[in-house]
């Protein structure tokens, strides 16, 4: 679809060239004609008036008006009364679209791709409210790059509420501002690299590409540590010789387990008893169901633990905001190589998630969400019972996403592959294992970016899939 251009006449590139043999008119009629061959400019595109177009290329307003004339008898334009100028509808790319793939996956009409939050339910009013006060209070000097660590209101507010809602032992000059895990993830890495630390041990299964990437970016090796029933198996990584460690254990990613209070301990023994370093990705701890609240590692080591946790899950992916908490030695290593990478995270939009925390709205907001993804967790929970009464769920006690046991005999690969051909969307455990194996098959059922009316369709359509028949 056509960008539907508003207010002044858009702006277009057509290069003429002065010395060159060709009339301006043929070039520009040639210019035209070979973007919207092209498709530079697509059909319905509106196209600069011709008082605007001949100032512009500065040229005579009666040449544009006589190319486009030309350009309309040859049919790659129309025009009506009244109304801009326009490359026609029946104006076609002289390149063939591309072939859609070999195999290409029929359309999903229900998606549970998990890690992804209910992107309908982004708070835009407050959101609005809040960045209107802010563009009205805000001292002129928050328009310059600022403090590489991040706005101090937002590490402040950050410390404060992390204290509260987190137990972390968070302190606005050790918290740094960074765009999302991602890069908090790239900072950490690095920056243990950088203090001698050559292997890093990922949770297995875990991360698969955004470890990796991280791990290759730093020049780290890395190992894979299992988990089970009770998080990461600290003895293993005791035997990995592993200098630090990336965990998941407030809702471990993709099980859904949680880190045992016993292997907590063990994990800050091993940190302090090895010199080596926790990074904690604070995955998932806003939304707790059934289950008592758990703190963060970094309470217990805040010495020897980096805290990264973000807003991605609890209000946009798209706003790119994250932190990292950091112990003394660490944080002034993390925010130089911040400031080296991109010169800070955005500067309104710290201020604004300030403000959103502070006054109370963002806490509205995850008790609206809890209240939300634990009635489509229900809706999940009662129709694979009705439905596939084989299936065994797990990993429910927080976030928006399960882990779903598939029968004896009901292959992973096979599952994923009949169910999109039917229109939804599953995920296998498999590819977040180290050796890549489908056995035990489990699916990752993401509920999170679902209306509950839609979580029960794609249930129902893929049933028969789940328990083998």
């Amino acid at each position: 679809m056509p960008v539907q251009w508003t207010g002044l006449s858009p702006e277009l590139l057509v290069p003429l060239d002065r010395d060159g043999p060709d009339l301006l008119r043929t070039q520009l009629e040639r210019g035209l004609r070979e973007a919207i061959r092209a498709g530079r400019l697509r059909p319905g595109e509106r196209l600069p008036s011709t008082r605007e177009l001949a100032r512009g290329l500065g040229v005579s307003r009666g040449m544009v008006v006589d190319c486009f004339d030309q350009l309309q008898a040859e049919g790659y334009l129309v025009a009506r009364p009244g109304s801009a100028t326009r490359v026609a509808d029946t104006a076609r790319s002289a390149a063939a679209p591309a072939p859609p793939p070999a195999g290409a996956a029929a359309r999903l009409w229900v998606d549970f791709r998990p890690a992804v939050p209910d992107l309908s339910s982004f708070p835009r009013a407050d959101w609005a409210r809040t960045v209107a006060e802010v563009c009205r209070s805000a001292a002129t000097a928050a328009f310059d790059y600022g403090d590489p660590r991040g706005a101090e209101v937002l590490r402040t507010v950050l410390a404060s509420y992390l204290g509260r809602v987190r137990g972390a032992a968070a302190d606005p000059d050790r918290t740094v501002v960074c765009t999302g895990f991602s890069q908090g993830l790239n900072l950490a890495l690095a920056t243990l690299a950088g203090r001698g630390v050559e292997r890093v041990a990922f949770e297995d299964p875990g991360y698969d590409e955004t470890g990796r990437i991280a791990a290759d970016l730093a020049g780290m090796s890395v190992v894979r540590v299992p988990v089970d029933e009770q998080g990461l198996r600290v003895d293993e990584l005791a035997a990995s010789g592993a200098g630090a460690v990336v965990v998941t254990p407030a809702h471990q990613w993709p099980t859904g387990v949680v880190l045992s209070p016993a292997r907590r301990r063990a994990l800050a023994d091993w940190a302090r008893r090895t010199g080596g370093w926790v990074v904690e990705d604070d995955y998932d701890a806003e939304f707790r169901y059934d289950r008592e609240p758990v703190g963060a590692v970094q309470g217990l080591a805040p010495d020897r633990v980096v805290t990264i946790g973000t807003v991605s899950k609890s209000l946009a992916p798209a706003l790119r905001l994250g932190w990292l908490l950091c112990p003394a030695d660490l944080v002034d290593p993390v925010a130089d190589l911040k400031v080296r990478t991109d010169r800070g995270s955005p500067g309104l939009d710290q201020l604004v998630l300030a403000r959103l925390v502070e006054s109370g709205r963002f806490d509205r907001h995850l008790r609206r969400m809890r209240r939300s993804y634990a009635a489509k967790r229900e809706v999940l929970v009662r129709t694979l019972a009705e439905r596939a009464p084989g299936v065994a769920l797990t990993g429910l006690a927080a976030g928006f996403h399960a882990v779903a046991a598939l029968p004896a005999g009901v292959t992973e690969a096979a599952v994923v592959e009949q169910a999109r051909a039917r229109g939804v969307g599953l995920y296998g455990m498999s590819p977040h294992r180290a050796t890549g194996a489908a056995d035990p098959p489990r699916l990752v059922l993401g509920f999170g970016n679902l209306t509950g009316t839609a979580i029960r369709d794609g249930v129902i359509r893929a049933a028969g899939l789940l328990h083998g028949t």
